[in-house]
């Protein structure tokens, strides 16, 4: 299984929540049956993430040092089993390029986080480190709930 995380630059909320989920996947012992990347609907290719998302995340343990944007690419809708926007715009993005047979796995990341009251996770590149604060926020318990039903969904199989 793989999933795909998109926001618009990939150099902010995408790469944070690669990095987060990955991190909760091996906690969960499930990184050797759930691939992760992340992507961008805009931008350019192999920008590395903002240093104020890379400093966020290093505070709490995560590591987005490696990872480099990327735009997504048609083939990324046969490859990847989740495709998680980080916003509306964004997944109306996704939406406009996915082939019909696979829209059903678009969504928005925070779906899995219902208890946030929000179904953004804001993109904090015009503001200062508290709106990357913000973002792990968020993204912290969207991904335990997507580990959650990644979890119930490998089972399944």
């Amino acid at each position: 299984m793989n999933v795909l995380m998109v926001c618009l630059g990939n150099i902010c909320r995408s790469p944070t929540a690669e990095a987060v989920l990955r991190a909760k996947l091996a906690r969960a012992g499930l990184d050797h049956r759930v691939g992760v990347a992340s992507a961008g609907t805009h931008g350019e290719r192999g920008t590395p993430p903002d240093a104020r998302a890379v400093a966020a995340g290093a505070k709490r343990g995560y590591d987005l040092a490696a990872i480099r944007s990327r735009r997504i690419a048609a083939a990324d809708f046969e490859r990847f089993h989740v495709v998680l926007a980080m916003d509306r715009e964004n997944l109306d993005h996704l939406s406009a390029s996915c082939p019909a047979p696979l829209a059903q796995r678009l969504g928005l990341l925070l779906q899995y986080a219902p208890a946030a009251g929000l179904q953004e996770v804001p993109d904090p590149y015009y503001g200062g480190p508290a709106g990357f604060e913000r973002v792990l926020d968020l993204i912290e318990p969207a991904c335990d709930g997507l580990v959650v039903t990644l979890q119930r969904q490998l089972a399944e199989r």
